[in-house]
């Protein structure tokens, strides 16, 4: 399998927000953001191993700033790193207020999804290519990241 560089796993999907995605208030609902967010990570994982994927994981998500109805959500989502089966994305949200043109970083993520094969088994995805300093330093933040979720997974009483 040839390996991939982070840039061709590079999403970007903007939606304006509706009364129907927020409460009485105007905020936007965060579960409404969180499955743009599941849907961005989703895109950049297919891009990056063109196989169907699953959500396995997504970090604690912080929301700095709310979302606003009539704001433009804009989330750009890319491959941080690769290893056999799974993968991890980051996925950045901006909120914009189309009339004055303000633009707020309102959260982000990293999620963790599994490709699977047409019988719905895991499967090997094509290795990350680290072209940037940038890409390695992300790249490497993933595998601590990777490392402590497995770590937590480990810890945790059996069902």
């Amino acid at each position: 399998m040839e390996a991939k560089p982070p840039s061709a796993s590079h999403v970007t999907i903007s939606q304006v927000m509706l009364i129907s995605d927020a409460n009485p208030q105007g905020n936007v609902h965060g579960g409404t953001i969180m499955k743009l967010v599941d849907t961005a990570g989703a895109l950049a994982a297919l891009r990056h191993g063109r196989r169907r994927v699953v959500t396995v994981e997504m970090d604690s998500m912080r929301f700095h700033e709310p979302v606003q109805v009539g704001n433009l959500v804009t989330l750009t989502a890319r491959v941080t790193a690769v290893w056999r089966t799974s993968l991890e994305t980051y996925v950045d949200v901006e909120a914009e207020d189309v009339l004055t043109g303000e633009r707020r970083h309102t959260s982000s993520a990293f999620l963790v999804f599994v490709a699977l094969d047409d019988a719905g088994r895991p499967t090997e995805l094509p290795p990350l290519l680290l072209e940037t300093e940038a890409d390695r330093a992300m790249a490497e933040a993933a595998e601590a990241r990777r490392q402590r979720r497995l770590a937590e997974r480990a810890a945790r009483p059996e069902r």
